[in-house]
């Protein structure tokens, strides 16, 4: 059902847009995903899963099944020149940030670890911070409802291409910001427990709002991480949203404010129209997801640290 705009002063709490206009002959929807969610929170309403089957494709940041493309993406993820962690800290810090994962397990070895760009070890940290058994993402969601009705997927960006964001960023300062990850834990996770909440209130003001706060560090690097990714990703929907059905699913903080997806697009000339995106039973859903098979759970594939970027 769609939500009327009349009487809003803000943006109506819903994830799921209705992308019609400018020619369009069969609508296409754009959804705002959490790229890491404890899998309780990993659910999908009715009014999404119509979508998927309605839909010709479904676009995510990255085509989470390119396997192969993924697995290739991890030389892009190691620090250029054969720099380690070990060269950017002074020796305390490193071995505060060594503990660390000797005390939190990862899928791969800190000795691996150690050569990986700073910020892309950060992900990790956020992954921690979830407090949750399992952890699952909306990506990944959507993708196994997708599967049902047999959905092309498909990546407005390469995981290689989001690994290189970072090299732009000195490795210096990824680093600083790793160690203030690693000693402001219970902010972080405080940080955490807000995000996760707004994201399940649909509350895209409250996440636009909180994820311009919660990198102060790198705020000098949205247009490179946020703004400059929804330029490019609005002028290559405006020559698809034409000739095919989408479903395009990116990080939730993508989507709302001034240079968000939602907004860009309306500037092509598109009708942008908020859905409703209740789960009609969450205890039933809870229990689904909790059936569902585990095999891609704790990682949404994402390169980009923060869970909706």
């Amino acid at each position: 059902m769609l939500l009327t705009l009349l009487g809003y002063t803000q943006t109506p709490h819903t994830l799921l847009w209705k992308i019609s206009g400018k020619g369009i002959t069969r609508p296409s929807y754009l959804f705002g995903t959490m790229h890491v969610l404890c899998s309780k929170d990993a659910l999908l309403s009715d009014s999404l899963r119509s979508a998927i089957k309605k839909v010709d494709e479904i676009w995510f940041e990255i085509d989470l099944s390119d396997m192969a493309g993924m697995f290739s993406s991890l030389q892009y993820m190691r620090m250029s020149d054969d720099k380690k962690l070990s060269d950017l800290l002074k020796p305390d810090e490193y071995a505060r940030v060594k503990q660390y994962f000797t005390q939190h397990a990862s899928m791969l070895p800190f000795s691996m670890l150690e050569r990986f760009k700073p910020m892309l070890i950060s992900g990790l940290i956020e992954e921690q911070e979830l407090d949750c058994e399992t952890t699952d993402g909306m990506e990944l969601t959507i993708m196994k409802e997708s599967k049902t009705w047999h959905k092309p997927i498909n990546g407005l960006e390469t995981a290689a291409f989001q690994a290189s964001l970072f090299d732009s960023i000195p490795y210096e300062e990824q680093a600083k910001e790793l160690v203030k990850s690693i000693d402001s834990t219970d902010q972080n996770k405080k940080m955490t427990r807000q995000l996760v909440d707004l994201y399940n209130k649909q509350d895209l003001d409250g996440i636009d709002e909180l994820s311009r706060k919660e990198d102060p560090g790198m705020s000098g690097y949205m247009d490179l991480l946020l703004y400059g990714r929804n330029r490019k990703w609005a002028k290559m929907l405006d020559g698809m949203l034409r000739k095919r059905s989408m479903l395009i699913a990116v990080g939730a903080a993508h989507l709302p404010g001034k240079g968000g997806v939602i907004d860009l697009l309306r500037k092509e000339g598109y009708t942008v129209q908020p859905v409703e995106n209740k789960v009609s039973n969450r205890e039933q859903s809870v229990a689904a997801a909790a059936s569902r098979p585990s095999a891609m759970s704790g990682s949404s594939g994402q390169i980009t640290p923060a869970r909706m970027r």
